[in-house]
């Protein structure tokens, strides 16, 4: 079978990006799951490679179609700022973005098969006077995706959230059953795309105890009950609305395959505290594969050579496997 031929971004310069990039590809792994690209800075590959993991030598290439077995490496007309470790500098958020943007053309017109993201700083791209909330939202945009879904997944914890990078009051006012019946329908269909004939599904409560039949809020009978309904007519295997402080811990243990959160936090702190390392962001609804880590750029502790690289590792595993 034909190795999948995927893009991997190389993120902020000045974050953990280059770091983890470079660690990621010294491992064998990657190579039985896919042939490499990597878009981003040659000055800043090299940088990372001097320092922190004896990874192959890339060979520089304006055209993809070369890229067959090895390591090769794209700017896409975008070399990049020098490395300043934790340093929050526009031009690093700028070309971030531009290689992301590169990224995407390429699997637009077939050219890869796949898109692996490193992280960027968004406080970074808005100084570079770029709109932009996110990797998802300029993706979804670039593909004129308007149905799209943040997801986070390992092995034991699939998350699918109904809202991401939004604040919580503006967040609570997409919790509307239109929206929820969405997201459960985006999340069965990644599922089923996975192999699971049969996904179970659940759907976390917005309120304390799901708002306990309306003592804590209307949302869950409101909103949230008649998603679920509609979906259960369609033949999907979903329920709820569940009290969320128990319910990710259900997951864990096998009840459920995936959980639908109502908010970003409400889905990401419980992934984190339990699978901080194998965590993988993924955008469901868009017509590409695209996967990432699941944390930012850690301006902290950047230039220090402590970054792990396990949670790329399975994003690039996991954009294989999808595509």
């Amino acid at each position: 079978m034909r190795k999948p031929r995927l893009a991997i971004t190389m993120g902020d310069v000045n974050g953990v990006g280059p770091e983890i990039l470079v660690k990621a590809l010294s491992h064998a792994e990657p190579w039985e799951w896919c042939r490499p690209v990597i878009i981003g800075g040659r000055a800043a590959f090299e940088w990372a490679r001097a320092r922190y993991a004896n990874c192959r030598e890339a060979e520089v290439v304006e055209d993809v179609s070369l890229c067959e077995e090895g390591l090769y490496l794209m700017e896409g007309g975008f070399s990049g700022p020098p490395v300043q470790p934790g340093k929050m500098d526009a031009e690093a958020g700028r070309c971030a973005v531009e290689w992301v943007k590169f990224a995407v053309r390429l699997a637009q017109r077939q050219k890869v098969d796949g898109i692996v993201t490193c992280p960027i700083n968004k406080e970074c791209v808005h100084r570079a006077g770029i709109s932009c909330s996110g990797h998802t939202d300029l993706i979804a945009e670039m593909t004129g995706s308007r149905d799209y879904r943040m997801c986070l997944f390992t092995d034991r914890m699939r998350i699918v959230h109904n809202t991401a990078h939004l604040s919580l009051r503006d967040a609570i006012d997409q919790v509307k059953t239109e929206r929820i019946t969405a997201s459960i329908r985006i999340g069965d269909e990644a599922l089923r795309r996975m192999g699971l004939e049969t996904p179970r599904i659940a759907v976390a409560g917005l309120n304390p105890h799901a708002g306990e039949a309306g003592a804590f809020g209307r949302e869950e009978l409101e909103e949230i009950l008649p998603a679920i309904q509609e979906c259960q007519r369609i033949g999907i295997d979903c329920s709820g609305p569940h009290p969320p402080d128990t319910l990710f811990g259900k997951m864990r243990d096998g009840e459920f395959d995936m959980v639908i959160a109502m908010y970003h936090d409400q889905g990401h702190i419980p992934l984190k505290l339990i699978a901080m390392d194998e965590g993988v962001n993924v955008t469901l609804g868009i017509p590409l594969v695209r996967t990432s880590v699941d944390h930012g750029t850690a301006y902290d502790i950047a230039g220090k050579g402590i970054a792990r690289e396990q949670s790329l590792l399975a994003a690039i595993r996991f954009a294989a496997q999808l595509v």
